[in-house]
């Protein structure tokens, strides 16, 4: 079975734009291609697993959360992802149970793709990420970008890792999966 690393857009790999549209305002975060090369050297698939909530609020449309994600793939330079899952749901008027902390979009990846979630990894900046990928069964790793100071606090006790640096997260994930 296959090992993945999923990760989280916004505050992960691009800044956050709250409910971005426009691939224009598409901007990378520090060595998210050097972190992406190295796990997918060492053997992970990669996948792309978001939140999206500014579609099911009618604030914009799946095309444009395409677009955003077409731009952020093309100043990647390749496409590192394997496939991206989405949730487009509205927290307030949940339409699936597919909103992270739920691990249905990487439990879905798992299947689609024979993953072994147990040797899997989950990047993310928030509280739901980390839970996401405990709760499908794989190691959290914080991504310490924009946290408030007492949210942080509490994230990074239910997080196996955490870290300002995507490459360290990457050098971790690899040590980490090397010593088993």
């Amino acid at each position: 079975m296959i090992s993945a690393v999923f990760f989280d857009r916004d505050n992960t790999l691009v800044k956050n734009v709250p409910y971005n549209g426009d691939p224009d305002k598409v901007e990378l975060l520090p060595h998210v291609r050097e972190a992406l090369d190295q796990l997918q050297k060492y053997g992970f698939s990669l996948f792309l697993v978001t939140n999206q909530s500014g579609v099911g609020r009618g604030l914009i449309t799946r095309e444009q959360v395409k677009a955003v994600n077409d731009e952020m793939i093309r100043q990647l330079g390749k496409p590192y992802f394997k496939d991206i899952y989405m949730c487009f749901d509205d927290p307030a008027r949940p339409l699936t149970n597919c909103r992270k902390p739920s691990p249905h979009m990487i439990l879905q990846a798992g299947k689609d793709h024979k993953l072994d979630l147990s040797q899997s990894f989950f990047i993310g900046d928030k509280l739901a990420d980390i839970r996401a990928g405990h709760n499908a069964g794989c190691k959290s790793v914080l991504f310490i970008y924009q946290q408030q100071l007492d949210e942080l606090t509490k994230i990074k006790q239910e997080a196996d890792f955490a870290s300002n640096d995507l490459l360290e997260i990457a050098d971790w994930i690899c040590t980490f999966t090397k010593k088993k």
